[in-house]
């Protein structure tokens, strides 16, 4: 991968390799406020693999179950971070859809100081495409990740929590914590989304 000039943030790079996002913005008592395009397309496939691969489902306009859990998480998030500034390097994210052809929700909260009733909920939906594809190997050399942390990384890009991969690894998961934390400090990422956007642009 070519380096980014100065100031060039990954996810800008990721983002402009895609489709185009998805966005949702919700109330918090789960009100659709806005919804593109992108996103209904995006959340008509989410349903359709939720149901066995019908359709006919999401034209009545229900939300996909992987999207409805992710806005359960940010409101409960939004009452621990009630400030704007606890949200700038926080996010809550989850890979769904068809493992071929994943689609990667990247949840954020905007707090309101009249309370949790009038904040907002925003959702990304990012097809993952071929291009984003993890290329196991080639991450492994850059960022001289070990076969255990290699493992880790491509359960993380399921979306999968540290209990389901400790359960796969058969390790602890403050092991899987550990490792999570060594894969940050190898590919400079503060998150686990950002260890994703790194690897998938290896």
């Amino acid at each position: 991968m070519t380096e980014l000039p100065k100031g060039t943030d990954q996810t800008d790079v990721l983002a402009d390799q895609r489709a185009g996002s998805g966005i949702v913005v919700l109330s918090t008592s789960m009100q659709l406020l806005h919804m593109n395009r992108q996103a209904t397309e995006l959340a008509k496939k989410i349903t359709a693999v939720e149901h066995g691969g019908t359709t006919s489902v999401s034209a009545r306009g229900i939300l996909p179950t992987a999207l409805t859990e992710l806005c359960a998480e940010i409101i409960k998030a939004l009452h621990i971070r009630t400030e704007a500034k606890d949200w700038e390097q926080f996010e809550l994210k989850r890979v769904t859809g068809d493992p071929n052809q994943p689609i990667l929700l990247r949840g954020f909260g905007l707090p309101d100081r009249g309370g949790i009733q009038h904040a907002r909920l925003v959702v990304t939906m990012e097809e993952l495409g071929r291009k984003q594809n993890l290329n196991a190997e080639h991450a492994r050399e850059r960022f001289q990740l070990t076969n255990r942390e290699q493992s880790v990384v491509e359960h993380l890009a399921k979306g999968w929590t540290n209990k389901e991969i400790a359960n796969a690894l058969q390790i602890t998961e403050q092991t899987v914590k550990e490792h999570i934390k060594h894969i940050m400090r190898k590919t400079n990422s503060t998150t686990r989304t950002g260890i994703l956007v790194q690897i998938f642009n290896a």
